[in-house]
């Protein structure tokens, strides 16, 4: 029988907010209550905004409330895995070059259903260069397939979605090199044997066009965390009148307050309880 696996893989692109805890409490209390491994996997793939003082920062704020983990990984450094994926995708015809901005998508008038604008298509017939995907200079974009995906999640909630339609085809290669988060999060679920997934219902609407990469790269079976619903972060955040983790403990607050009543801050085996 397979170990259940799953992870939690915040971006490292500012300091953690206590709705970034919850959400790292949540998916560690969902593992450990079945007994699974769970990995702290920090997602800094953006080479302008993330930095390395926040990764550290992250480690140290999710050791404060309490939080153990069977590995810690940095996403960047399995870039090679991620090239590996995108010559598959490249191979198979995949990929193509898309020099449109944000604002020309915007221009399009096409609503997403996450508050975006769809991408319309307009360089779907183009084709990569000679030099392959590599030396192409612009984003790359992974052609989709229309089709309507049925999902549903533990809690029942229907996460049905046609991807394509909804979003149009999604940017794996940034204009700047880097591989999109989306594409990365798959491939590095997939190595790492992860086969639970537990986020924020706020990302619901992400789930489908996951699943639609893992029809060509395979991955876990995802749910949406119940209780953690859209906005959760930002009024948490309120409440404590905080922005950031950073600026509770100086001042006192204690991890029990971030966790709530309903989930008091755990103590991991062999651990003592965490202090302010």
């Amino acid at each position: 029988m397979t170990r259940v696996a799953s992870r939690f893989a915040p971006s490292t692109t500012g300091p953690a907010h206590p709705g970034t805890l919850l959400a790292g409490l949540l998916c560690w209390l969902d593992a450990r209550s079945q007994g699974a491994r769970v990995l702290l996997r920090l997602e800094d793939l953006d080479p302008e905004r993330c930095r390395p003082e926040y990764a550290r920062a992250f480690v140290d704020d999710l050791a404060w409330l309490g939080l153990d983990w069977d590995a810690v990984v940095l996403q960047s450094e399995a870039r090679a895995r991620h090239e590996a994926a995108l010559e598959r995708l490249a191979s198979a015809g995949l990929l193509y070059p898309c020099g449109c901005s944000r604002k020309a998508v915007r221009a399009a008038g096409e609503p997403a259903p996450d508050g975006g604008f769809r991408y319309p298509g307009t360089c779907r017939e183009r084709t990569l260069p000679a030099g392959a995907w590599r030396g192409c200079g612009e984003p790359l974009r992974l052609r989709m397939e229309p089709g309507l995906l049925e999902l549903r999640d533990e809690s029942g909630v229907d996460l049905s979605l046609d991807p394509w339609a909804a979003f149009g085809d999604p940017v794996v290669v940034r204009r700047d090199g880097a591989v999109a988060y989306r594409l990365a999060s798959v491939v590095d679920d997939a190595a790492e044997g992860v086969n639970r997934v537990v986020r924020g219902r706020d990302l619901a609407l992400t789930t489908a066009p996951q699943v639609a990469l893992q029809l060509r790269l395979p991955g876990p079976r995802r749910g949406a965390a119940p209780g953690c619903e859209p906005g959760h972060a930002r009024r948490a955040a309120f409440r404590l009148r905080v922005g950031s983790c950073r600026q509770c403990r100086p001042r006192g607050a204690l991890a029990g307050r971030i966790s709530g009543p309903r989930f008091p801050v755990p103590s991991p085996v062999g651990r003592p309880p965490a202090r302010c």
